[in-house]
């Protein structure tokens, strides 16, 4: 995990983690946007959010949330899982988002069914996959406890450099807005253990075991 600013390793809770392997298949991620600051930078204006969107979020007033895709979904299945004994050395995958908030003012501009994936050289980032198809922020992460039952995450959300480069081409500000930090999110995820193959067999031979205990 790459640690943009501000966090220490033993921020990274680990600790009474049994399983294996894990996989995200639910939760929601709360977001809590300074729209103001947005507006005065870029001249994009909040107009709303798209119906399923939880308000408020669990950042207080002002927040929203948005729910996290089962990795059962048709599209866009949410693919994030781990090893709890070993977060750093096994994370793979995305976590995938219902939901879009709608801007207007300077621009029309939708962005929303947000997914949170690991870029290897910016780190974690929160990418857009409705209009602009793009990372529209790094996630520098404040604190995380990846366990087996749950994974939650607090951040601070930073433009990213390639979202910082839209909005000037796209004449919205002349100012280089890489790194500006526009809010926070929440990340409150639940999981499921998914067996290593060696229990998953264990698991079975009991099983039929006990199934021909009974027949006897």
């Amino acid at each position: 995990m790459r640690i943009k600013t501000g966090m220490a390793l033993g921020a990274v809770c680990c600790s009474g983690a049994t399983a294996d392997f894990v996989e995200m298949v639910g939760g929601q991620t709360s977001v809590l946007l300074d729209f103001q600051l947005i507006e005065d930078a870029t001249g994009l204006q909040f107009a709303g959010v798209s119906e399923g969107v939880i308000t408020p979020g669990n950042l207080g007033e002002g927040s929203v949330a948005f729910g996290i895709t089962s990795p059962f979904a048709a599209s866009e299945p949410t693919t994030f899982g781990y090893a709890p004994t070993d977060f750093f050395g096994t994370f793979q995958g995305s976590i995938e988002h219902r939901g879009a908030v709608y801007f207007g003012g300077a621009a029309d501009l939708t962005v929303g069914n947000f997914s949170i994936g690991w870029d290897d050289a910016e780190g974690f980032q929160v990418v857009d996959t409705i209009d602009l198809d793009i990372a529209l922020f790094d996630v520098n992460i404040l604190a995380a406890s990846p366990l087996a039952g749950t994974f939650d995450l607090d951040a601070d959300l930073l433009i990213s450099n390639t979202f910082a480069d839209l909005l000037i081409d796209l004449g919205l500000t002349e100012t280089d807005l890489s790194g500006t930090d526009v809010g926070d999110a929440r990340v409150q995820g639940i999981n499921r253990v998914i067996p290593s193959p060696a229990a998953a067999g264990a698991l079975l031979i009991a099983g039929l075991f006990t199934g021909r205990r009974r027949r006897n």
